[in-house]
């Protein structure tokens, strides 16, 4: 057990096991490299990736089918090496999520930038889509759009 530091959370002890490992740390967050997934409440599609080293670090993801049933890009062969990915049962996929000025109907999205972890292993990238569609700021709540533009 690794016990850690958190503003959201207070302390927490963390199971070995459970330590998500990003080896180049995240885009704008390269010297950050050990995560634990929290979930938001036990029936929330929502997650906190905390950092372990940096108290006040966590950014909120989701699993993007759950909004976005089409949601789909390839793994390259470099990433699926360096995250040891043997069988598809072993990937899961997050997306970090955006709140503008607290407004939560107005929720967007990272699709261009999928967390990718081994959930066998741990080890975890955050891969930028080359030549995608996505962008970083898809809604997630299309009825909230809709009411924006009235």
């Amino acid at each position: 057990m690794k016990k850690v530091d958190t503003v959201r959370f207070g302390a927490i002890e963390v199971e070995e096991d459970k330590i998500v490992h990003f080896a180049q740390g995240i885009p704008a967050f390269e010297d950050e490299h050990e995560f634990v997934i929290i979930p938001y409440d036990e029936k929330s599609p929502y997650v906190f990736l905390q950092s372990l080293q940096t108290p006040d670090l966590a950014f909120l993801m989701t699993i993007p089918y759950i909004f976005f049933k089409d949601y789909e890009f390839e793994i390259d062969d470099a990433t699926e090496k360096a995250l040891a990915l043997a069988s598809p049962d072993d990937v899961l996929v997050y997306v970090l999520l955006t709140i503008p000025q607290g407004d939560v109907a107005g929720m967007t999205a990272n699709l261009m930038a999928p967390v990718v972890i081994n959930q066998r292993t741990m080890a975890a990238k955050q891969l930028v889509l080359e030549k995608s569609h996505y962008t970083t700021k898809h809604r997630l709540f299309e009825e909230a759009a809709g009411k924006g533009a009235r």
